[in-house]
């Protein structure tokens, strides 16, 4: 994800709500996140689509990765072999 330029990436409720369709075009346009506060505060934050499929993916990864990661820790492991004769198997029963 791009950093936050404190300048122009951050925008109040109600700017937004009035600007929505040049608030749109800017994310598109710059990539960079915005982030939309209500009362000073933090309330939302837009993304492109694009950086949103990104985040999504790269946290299914992860999260694919950790759970390889507790698996190899609690010995669920498999050899080579038993992988290969399991993927047969698999292959061969959406076969019929």
């Amino acid at each position: 994800m791009k950093s936050i330029r404190i300048s122009s990436d951050i925008i109040p409720l109600g700017e937004f709500k009035t600007g929505i369709s040049s608030c749109l075009k800017q994310v598109q346009a710059t990539g960079h996140p915005l982030i939309i506060t209500q009362n000073g505060r933090p309330a939302g934050v837009l993304l492109s689509p694009e950086e949103y499929d990104n985040l999504v993916y790269r946290k299914q990864f992860i999260d694919s990765v950790e759970q390889g990661l507790k698996m190899a820790e609690a010995g669920e492991v498999y050899s080579t072999d038993a992988l290969k004769t399991r993927f047969a198997e698999k292959r061969a029963a959406r076969k019929q």
